[in-house]
């Protein structure tokens, strides 16, 4: 998987990363923790002046060694999905909700109605006895 480009065996130090710089050498930065302040300048800790390829990852392995490996690109492939069929919505006629109206019943015409059904209850109670 990976091969070893350059044995140059480094011994770590906690609280470091190790990394292969711009120029190919190896160097090593003092790690950021939580509460401390400013940046830290990197040092080369290794001058090996390897040149970079595309498509491949470097960085150093336990043993101090400069390693070279191919980048995975997209992962996995994955299998095609049918395409579905694009349903057209329909439009839905919304319900308009009418207002009632109350109308103004006249007094006179209530009292009138009351009056005949008033009639129509003594006429049955008088035909009952």
């Amino acid at each position: 998987m990976a091969k070893v480009v350059c044995k140059c065996g480094i011994k770590r130090e906690p609280g470091y990363l190790y990394f292969l710089d711009k120029k190919g050498n190896v160097a090593r930065v003092k790690m950021k923790r939580p509460g401390m302040k400013g940046s830290f300048k990197q040092q080369v800790v290794y001058k090996s002046g390897i040149k970079r390829k595309e498509g491949c990852l470097y960085y150093i392995d336990k043993k101090g060694d400069v390693c070279e490996a191919k980048m995975a690109r997209g992962g996995r492939k994955r299998k095609k999905k049918a395409k579905k069929k694009k349903v057209k919505k329909k439009a839905v006629k919304r319900k308009v909700k009418k207002k009632v109206v109350k109308k103004k019943v006249k007094k006179k015409a209530v009292k009138k109605k009351v009056k005949k059904k008033a009639k129509k209850k003594k006429v049955a109670k008088k035909k009952k006895r």
